[in-house]
């Protein structure tokens, strides 16, 4: 949520860094600012009753004492206490809208994020080259998966419907080494691991951003005894950053690292399209997922470091790839900057998101009342941020095609082999 303060101070630079995002704010700010007014008018009235009641609490006693009739002052006491309520109330409303309207209001870019979507997304450097087949064509991961007994396709269609598929035999094996050798690579650089709830409040995704404005997107539980309704986490992310809702921190604490593996639930699968077959995108993948809450002023180099530890196990992967840096449309309704690391598909030619790093500024913080008391006693607003460390349904097919051989075998990247067992997978 962006603070109030900054709306009322300047406008029009919330206004435009929303263009930035391909999102028309003008409307939402100008109701801002008028039901703002509404409330700072509605409450300076209930504070000025609120006075004339204290100062006529103190006056009652007096006028006892010498023998006055208070009958008359007692009965406009009774009046002034039920406009008081009513003017509570009015002011709770009237937060209400501006809360729905403060809600649907995406994070403000950070400066240098440039505007527009995709498109406009920027390549920062590339880490290897893309492989080369000598000797014989290359296959794509589904054939791969599929001659290699790693993926069944067919049966998870069967069970589960179109967007998913089954781990067997050594892709199984591959996919626990991967969760195994992200996890521990977190424990070492002193992340704490969380296993956490896969349905969640409504409260959580609201505070992640998620909500209201993206509710459909979700898959829904509803209880049939009870009024009860949770959601399936589409990441770990939406439960980490609430781990602290509410709560004050002290600046000792800061910052706070944690690292969770999931299943991640999203409505929204690939499409039929060539780019998007096999495992690329589904209802359901794994995903171990970085967060970390921090003073503002570490933020940036929080950013760093998660940008850099999820380069670094793709790197150790021996994967080629690119990290980019998204333009502000294609940056999340509730982050400021992201950084993506994109892994090389052979079989489609482009490169594949793996990770998204993201810096939330203190917008998540605000939405779920996240703070922290300084050394000077201050309360302040903590940032929060997230960085995937890694996905592993693209990262599975980029190893496949990458590492696949002349014979049909898969070589095994190094750094899994001890949790794996073997050097090569074989038809």
């Amino acid at each position: 949520m962006i603070d109030m303060k900054l709306i009322r101070k300047d406008p029009e630079k919330i206004k435009n860094g929303a263009k930035k995002r391909n999102f028309d704010a003008d409307k939402i700010i100008d109701d801002i600012l008028q039901i703002d007014a509404q409330r700072r008018e509605a409450i300076a009235r209930v504070e000025s009753m609120r006075a004339e009641q204290n100062a006529a609490g103190k006056k009652i006693p007096q006028i006892k004492k010498q023998g006055g009739d208070v009958s008359q002052l007692m009965a406009d006491m009774k009046k002034l206490s039920a406009e008081v309520k009513e003017g509570g109330n009015e002011v709770s409303k009237i937060e209400e809208k501006l809360n729905t309207l403060l809600a649907n209001l995406p994070n403000m870019p950070d400066e240098d994020v440039v505007a527009g979507g995709k498109e406009n997304n920027r390549p920062l450097h590339y880490f290897g080259e893309k492989p080369k087949f000598e000797g014989f064509t290359p296959k794509n991961h589904v054939e791969l998966c599929e001659s290699l007994h790693m993926i069944d396709y067919e049966r998870g269609a069967k069970i589960a419907g179109a967007g998913s598929w089954i781990y067997c035999g050594m892709g199984a094996r591959m996919e626990w080494a991967l969760l195994n050798f992200f996890i521990d690579e977190h424990l070492r650089d002193g992340y704490e691991l969380m296993l956490l709830p896969h349905m969640l409040k409504y409260e959580c995704g609201y505070v992640a951003g998620q909500f209201p404005k993206f509710t459909d997107e979700d898959y829904w539980i509803a209880n049939p005894t009870s009024s009860d309704k949770k959601f399936l986490l589409p990441t770990a992310e939406t439960a980490l950053v609430n781990l602290h809702r509410d709560e004050i921190l002290s600046e000792e604490e800061l910052p706070k690292k944690y690292v969770a593996y999931t299943p991640c639930y999203r409505r929204e699968a690939g499409s039929y399209r060539s780019e998007e077959r096999g495992m690329v995108r589904g209802h359901q993948f794994n995903k171990v997922e970085m967060v970390q809450y921090t003073r503002p002023e570490d933020s940036d180099k929080a950013f760093e470091e998660l940008v850099g530890k999820a380069e670094r196990l793709v790197q150790e992967l021996g994967l080629h790839y690119r990290l980019s840096k998204l333009a502000a449309g294609d940056c999340s309704f509730s982050m400021a900057r992201t950084y993506d690391v994109e892994v090389w598909i052979p079989s489609m030619k482009i490169y594949k998101e793996v990770s998204s790093a993201s810096n939330a500024r203190d917008y998540q913080a605000r939405r779920g009342n996240i703070r922290f008391r300084g050394k000077d006693g201050k309360i302040q607003y903590v940032n929060t941020l997230n960085a995937s460390g890694l996905a592993t349904s693209r990262v599975l097919p980029a190893i496949v095609e990458q590492y696949q051989n002349a014979d049909g075998s898969v070589t095994v990247p190094e750094v899994l082999r001890k949790y794996m067992g073997t050097d090569v997978i074989r038809p």
